[in-house]
């Protein structure tokens, strides 16, 4: 039978198992960590109901960081959030449980300054998923909604389950014992992403865009030229790749007009 609702499932689908395939395939090469995050986040944003999607990483103090982000109003809520250090996402942390809320206009007194501001940029709702390897809490993960509502638990599953494969991409089995590498890798990739939020600055800057379309312009040029995005980056910022390079190649594959 088909229709409508047949098709969407099956696109649904088709997109469920793009999301997993990507995210496997790191596991098998040199990837680049901060590229593989934004593209969790991204996945889930597209997938799942919700708006948009936020990832914090623990350093090895165990202190968190904002590494990849769907959207830069998810970007600044999550920024808030460390800020005022207060929020689900902080709960979910040191909790190690998701925790899951419908409606924020109901957690004024449980997080009142946090409560406010997602709900001033649009949101309504918000889930937070714990990022684990073993008994290591790596991060969590915020999925932020326009509606108020509960994502139904099949999307919550799924949500985890590309946390869980993303968790492995950064730490591997074999180094997962070694907390020496477990730190080293999340360094790296908190560093990595202070200097993509810096070449960001620099694309948005020189091309007069929004940060979001600098990213995505930064984003395509790693891509086609077969370059990690953090390798781009750091060029960018140091001026070894001009600004103005990255925004001629992203208007000649029509990424801008």
């Amino acid at each position: 039978m088909t229709g409508t609702g047949s098709d969407h499932t099956s696109t649904r689908e088709r997109d469920i198992i793009r999301a997993f395939v990507d995210l496997s395939n790191e596991l098998v090469d040199e990837y680049d960590v901060v590229d593989m995050l934004v593209r969790l986040t991204t996945n889930c944003a597209g997938l799942l109901d919700i708006e948009s999607a936020g990832l914090l990483l623990a350093d090895p103090r165990g202190v968190l960081h904002l590494v990849a982000s769907s959207s830069e109003r998810a970007h600044h809520l999550e920024i808030f959030q460390l800020q005022r250090d207060e929020g689900p996402c902080l709960d979910c942390f040191h909790t190690r449980e998701a925790v899951v809320v419908p409606d924020l206009a109901a957690e004024e007194e449980r997080w009142p300054q946090f409560s406010r501001a997602a709900r001033s940029v649009g949101f309504q709702s918000v889930h937070a998923l714990p990022m684990r390897l073993h008994d290591a809490v790596l991060g969590t993960l915020g999925l932020f909604g326009d509606d108020p509502g509960r994502l139904e638990d099949d999307d919550l599953a799924l949500a985890q389950a590309l946390v869980h494969v993303a968790s492995v991409a950064i730490v591997n089995e074999k180094s997962a014992a070694d907390r020496a590498t477990v730190n080293s890798q999340l360094q790296l990739a908190l560093t990595s992403r202070v200097v993509v939020e810096q070449a960001k600055g620099v694309i948005a800057q020189v091309g007069s865009l929004a940060m979001d379309d600098a990213f995505a312009v930064l984003r395509r040029y790693a891509r086609d030229e077969g370059r990690k995005l953090s390798d781009v980056a750091a060029d960018v910022v140091a001026r070894e790749l001009s600004g103005d390079v990255v925004l001629a190649h992203a208007r000649a594959v029509a990424l801008l007009p």
